[in-house]
This record gives structure tokens, sequence and C-alpha cells, in this order.
């Protein structure tokens, strides 16, 4: 992941509005937020469950300080019709943004775990680097969420009936499905106050991946 700075986004969408939902964040939403400055990628996941349709999207930012920026927030000020039909169906929506503090390992891998968290590591480095040895691991990264740039009022905001907060991000990336099942095991052991004792955690698969700049000469 390039950039200090990240955006993550949980929601989830009813079968009937899933077609409608992809076509928009494949075909308008993401390259309107790529194309903005200071947005550098953006990724999106499906969570590998049969019950629900849920994705999480993760925009690498060059700072943190893009959120709050006067680039980013005229598009929060002016959602397209689309997003504006889109918006009222996100169930669960859970947004938030800061810097992207500890990374270990290299690469992008399609199973992760995306995982809120309450409470920052007391040593994120020993966290990340233990977890990135794991057998199939290629990165992990720790983010830390910026309240105060992640709450600004917008139009967008006020199209949704809350949030939530976190106070940081864990991402863990893997070749597959087992090997970050196992990562999330030894995540628990090294910082169990942080992740908690969840041993079965929310798996997502890569879906969607689009960088800037292949979004300005598209």
């Amino acid at each position: 992941m390039r950039g200090r700075g990240f955006l993550a986004i949980w929601s989830d969408i009813e079968p009937a509005d899933l077609i409608d939902y992809r076509h928009w964040l494949t075909r308008e939403h993401t390259t309107e937020r790529v194309t903005t400055r200071g947005f550098l990628a953006c990724r999106v996941f499906r969570a590998m469950r049969a019950d629900i349709n849920r994705f999480f999207i993760l925009y690498e930012l060059e700072a943190p300080e893009v959120l709050d920026g006067q680039a980013y927030l005229a598009r929060l000020n002016s959602p397209t019709p689309w997003s504006q039909r889109i918006m009222p169906h996100l169930g669960n929506f859970i947004r938030g943004g800061g810097s992207m503090t500890t990374r270990a390992g290299r690469g992008e891998g399609a199973f992760i775990v995306g995982q809120r968290i309450e409470r920052p590591p007391r040593d994120p480095g020993v966290l990340a680097n233990a977890v990135a040895v794991c057998d199939g691991v290629v990165a992990v990264q720790i983010g830390a969420t910026d309240q105060i740039r992640t709450s600004v009022p917008t139009v967008e905001k006020g199209m949704r009936t809350s949030e939530g907060f976190f106070a940081g991000l864990l991402m863990i990336e893997a070749l597959d499905e087992g090997a970050v099942r196992d990562a999330w095991r030894k995540a628990a052991e090294v910082a169990p106050d942080v992740v908690g004792r969840r041993e079965d955690p929310e798996i997502y698969q890569g879906i969607f991946a689009l960088d800037a700049r292949i979004a300005e000469v598209g």
C-alpha cells in the first residue's frame, strides 16, 4: 500500500440492490474517488459469507489530510444522482480514515482480514512483524483513525443514519483463506488486548481494484 493515509468503509447491501450497487461501485463511484486529489488507489473486498452481502473498501491516500481536504470535501458535498440513490440503501455503514502507522511484508493478498480495533497496540511493530512471518502472509498493516478528519459534516454523511467510530484498522493479507485464519490466531496470541480472542474472523476476498493512474488515463 502506498501513501501515509487510508480510508476504510464497511457496508451491507440487500440482494435486490446488489447489481445496482456493484455497477455503481465499479463504473462510477471508485473512479470518482481515485481521481480526487490525494487518492492513490482503491481496493474492494467482499465478505466470504452466504448469509449477507457485506463489502469492505480500502482507499489509499497520500496523507490523512486528504480526508478533510478541499478536493474530497467537494466530492462529498456534491453526490451524483447515482450516489444519492445508493447511499440510503447501505446498511451497517462504518467509515473511518487516518494514518497507516505500521507496515510489514510487501505486496497484496487476495484474502484479507480487515478488522476494526478499539485500542492501538502498545508496540504495533511487534504485532505486525510477528504476523507477517506466518506462512502465506504477504502484508500486515496497522492504521490509526483520525476522528476529527473523519467526522466532518457533509451532504453524503447526512444521507446515512450513522457511521460509528473505531480507533484503528488491522489488515492482514494472505495468499489463501487458511493462511489468513492462521495469521489471525497468531495476532490474537501476540496482542489479545487489541484483537480479542475471536477465533473465527470475518474474512474478505478481493473482487476489484483501481489505481488512480489507470483511472486518469481512462
